[in-house]
């Protein structure tokens, strides 16, 4: 895993050829959240492959900024990098919020193919802003969290949902449910006090929230694969010495292979935790995925009528 940075830093001798720089990277999730793991590797593959040139301090959990700042953090200057929710920014273009789509993508393989498409797009909207993007990294699909089995559509309704970007609120609504916008570090309060009854979210952030403590069924509905973005001040990143620009791209092109396997074990790994701590883990009707799918291709049409020529060229490239 760690060649790359061994032969890097043989070849470039960075320690005295640059002036050693630290950059502060504020992250929205916990430190066991396989997205921070992997964050944290690849800040560490940095600071071999560059011999101390670069040093990457992360700072997870929104300890530094929160969530919905990190992006405009990085855009101002005040931090040279940061992770953050792709599709949260799907109110500034929906070629954003792709990923998030009921039932678009439902899989990794449509995950990456989804994300292939998607990419080159992204990255000129967030070049427009002086940003670049480094690395993506899809969470597990998508699942429904419930205090007993949801079997249908209508049994949503009128439960208090939470919701974490655009696209997940227009869902509750659709089901009549009531969207609350919850963090993911504050998802057990939340449902301690009652702010929420409902969610849909990945394995990870469910058994990462103890979710049995506060639900007692898991339905695994794959409604989508969404993605964490890494994104880096372009300035920040054109003023760093050409050999130190060249280990930064490498460590983060192993993080995103990395950080996709790491993604596919969550999956399996977070399930059986849940099943372990007493969750029911419920396959979803025929009803059910039939009302929710039906929900996705409503959610599908208004966002094709509303999107940018730019996002719609991601799903045509997608779907051909």
């Amino acid at each position: 895993m760690r060649r790359f940075v061994t032969t890097l830093a043989l070849g470039l001798g960075l320690a005295g050829a640059a002036q050693a720089e630290t950059w502060d990277m504020p992250t929205p999730y916990g430190d066991a959240t396989f997205h921070t793991v992997n964050i944290r590797e690849f800040a560490a593959d940095v600071e071999t492959a560059t011999e101390g040139a670069l040093t990457i301090t992360v700072h997870s959990a929104g300890s530094l900024f929160p969530h919905g700042e990190i992006k405009n953090a990085i855009r101002s200057g005040q931090v040279p990098a940061g992770e953050f929710f792709l599709s949260t920014l799907a109110n500034e273009d929906l070629a954003y919020g792709i990923d998030s789509q009921p039932f678009v993508a439902t899989s990794y393989d449509d995950a990456k193919k989804l994300w292939a498409a998607q990419k080159p797009v992204v990255t000129k909207l967030l070049e427009g802003q002086g940003l670049m993007p480094l690395f993506s990294v899809a969470w597990p699909a998508q699942g429904l969290y419930t205090n007993g089995e949801i079997k249908t559509v209508d049994d949503l309704s009128g439960l208090r949902f939470r919701a974490y970007n655009p696209v997940l609120e227009q869902f509750a609504a659709l089901a009549k449910a009531a969207p609350v916008q919850v963090e993911a570090a504050d998802i057990p309060q939340a449902f301690t006090t009652g702010q929420v009854q409902a969610m849909i979210t990945s394995p990870s952030t469910g058994a990462n929230s103890k979710a049995w403590d506060f639900v007692d069924t898991y339905t695994p509905i794959n409604a989508w694969v969404p993605k964490n973005i890494v994104v880096v001040n372009k300035r920040a990143f054109d003023r760093l010495d050409p050999a130190v620009q060249e280990a930064v791209l490498a460590a983060a092109a192993t993080a995103e292979t990395r950080g996709w396997e790491m993604s596919a074990k969550e999956t399996e790994e977070k399930v059986a935790v849940m099943k372990e701590n007493g969750m029911t883990i419920a396959e979803p009707s025929p009803e059910l995925v039939e009302g929710l799918q039906s929900i996705g291709a409503e959610m599908l049409e208004a966002w094709e009528e509303q999107a940018s020529d730019d996002a719609k060229a991601i799903l045509s490239t997608y779907q051909n």
